[in-house]
């Protein structure tokens, strides 16, 4: 029962979340803030994040049934959850609860609030309002993952300014390419759920497209954080935004052959597979590595404007 109450909060999710966070605090401090803030911020950045997860999971557990990628997950494997619905939201109650204590009493409240905001916005509006019926689901819903540099940023300063909001717009920038790129590969699985993910409503060639616009939204965004961050941290996100722009044109010209592909094969099968995993892999570097970037500029003493 541990293990999967543990498996609903989405573990390697929450890990993604966190490579964000430090570094949004590295950068407000221009330093190290204190250790016990640090520690504090990312155990209630942690139980947020499971809260959202295991909500979103109490609420999409029919639609994980019917998805090859998610029946395995515990409120669905084989029909017979190992852990009950009841078990799971009441699980995601006490975890929002304990986030909103830990960061309000031990950090501030307004990390706290911005904390619950997070929670609230995946559970109504992502999950709620638009999983299962907007293709703009993953574009709007998206930002519930972008709070955690704002509470990071929140849990130091007690603030929100300006190069969190960018932070901010990095993220959100960054998960559609990020999220299409998978839902690419598990289109039929969204289809057979009745979820509009754009690749389910869209041409691979459209969605490449799109692909293409967000990521290079996202590494203009990236260089927006440049007189904050310093011009080392500008090279940096300048080679990341090159790497991952030169997948981003990958991705849609293996997208475009394979269409040419099958338009012409007299059979109409299908041409061979874009890979658009690799795409959703070299984003999880990408993003890693740039935050990484923005840490170690933030504790360098040279290096800035």
């Amino acid at each position: 029962m541990a293990r999967g109450l543990v498996a609903l909060t989405k573990p390697r999710i929450i890990e993604l979340l966190l490579v964000t966070t430090v570094p949004a605090m590295l950068l407000a401090q221009r330093g190290v803030p204190p250790l016990r803030l640090v520690l504090v911020t990312l155990v209630g950045g942690t139980l947020a994040a499971g809260s959202a997860n295991t909500i979103n999971c109490y609420l999409d557990r029919d639609i994980d049934a019917v998805m090859k990628r998610t029946s395995r997950r515990p409120l669905v494997v084989g029909g017979h959850g190992t852990i009950k619905p009841a078990e799971a939201l009441a699980w995601g109650i006490v975890l929002g609860a304990g986030a909103t204590l830990l960061l309000g009493l031990m950090a501030n409240w307004l990390a706290a609030a911005l904390a619950d905001a997070a929670i609230l916005f995946y559970i109504f509006v992502y999950t709620l309002l638009l999983k299962r019926r907007s293709p703009a689901n993953i574009v709007i819903g998206g930002a519930a993952g972008c709070f955690p540099v704002l509470v990071g940023w929140a849990a130091v300063t007690g603030t929100v300014a300006l190069p969190a909001v960018v932070l901010f717009a990095v993220i959100f920038l960054w998960t559609p390419p990020h999220f299409w790129a998978l839902a690419m590969k598990f289109r039929r699985d969204y289809a057979a759920a009745n979820v509009p993910m754009l690749p389910v409503v869209a041409s691979p060639a459209a969605v490449a497209r799109r692909i293409l616009w967000y990521s290079y939204a996202m590494v203009a965004a990236t260089l927006v954080l440049i007189p904050f961050a310093g011009w080392i941290y500008g090279i940096l996100a300048a080679a990341l935004g090159a790497w991952f722009l030169a997948e981003a044109h990958g991705l849609d010209t293996r997208v475009r052959s394979a269409q040419a592909a099958e338009n012409q094969a007299a059979d109409g099968s299908p041409g061979p597979s874009p890979a658009p995993m690799r795409l959703f892999h070299l984003s999880i570097g990408y993003l890693t590595l740039l935050f990484a970037a923005v840490a170690v500029t933030a504790l360098l003493p040279w290096g800035r404007w």
